[in-house]
């Protein structure tokens, strides 16, 4: 097995888990409040929050506008999400990449070329 193989396999295996964790884990997460809001609440001033600036987006707290069941929604948040940021990772690789120049299995293949091209 190369070792671009065994690196795409890798990728792949953290995409499928990510995935099962997203849409089948998530949506049993509790309905609790988190932190931040639990203390909102013990301390009194809850009720002076405001909504955030991205609170009337399609995947405002932790689900997705317009699915009428819940865990599916939150399923389908959870896959957006992971989608996404593979997505965004992997063109940060691709970009990065092109910007550092050859790989270096690229420039020890070139090497060894040059190297039989003498000596033969």
């Amino acid at each position: 097995m190369t070792r671009t193989s065994r690196l795409a396999s890798f990728v792949v295996a953290g995409l499928l888990v990510a995935t099962v964790l997203a849409v089948a884990v998530s949506p049993f997460a509790s309905s609790e409040p988190d932190g931040l809001e639990r203390v909102a609440m013990d301390e009194g001033f809850m009720d002076t929050a405001t909504d955030h600036a991205t609170a009337d987006n399609p995947l405002a707290d932790y689900g997705v506008r317009g699915v009428a069941d819940a865990r599916l929604s939150t399923g389908l948040a959870g896959l957006i999400g992971v989608v996404l940021c593979f997505s965004v990772a992997g063109g940060a690789v691709l970009v990065l990449r092109r910007r550092s120049g050859p790989s270096r299995s690229a420039q020890s293949h070139a090497a060894a070329s040059s190297r039989s091209a003498e000596s033969g």
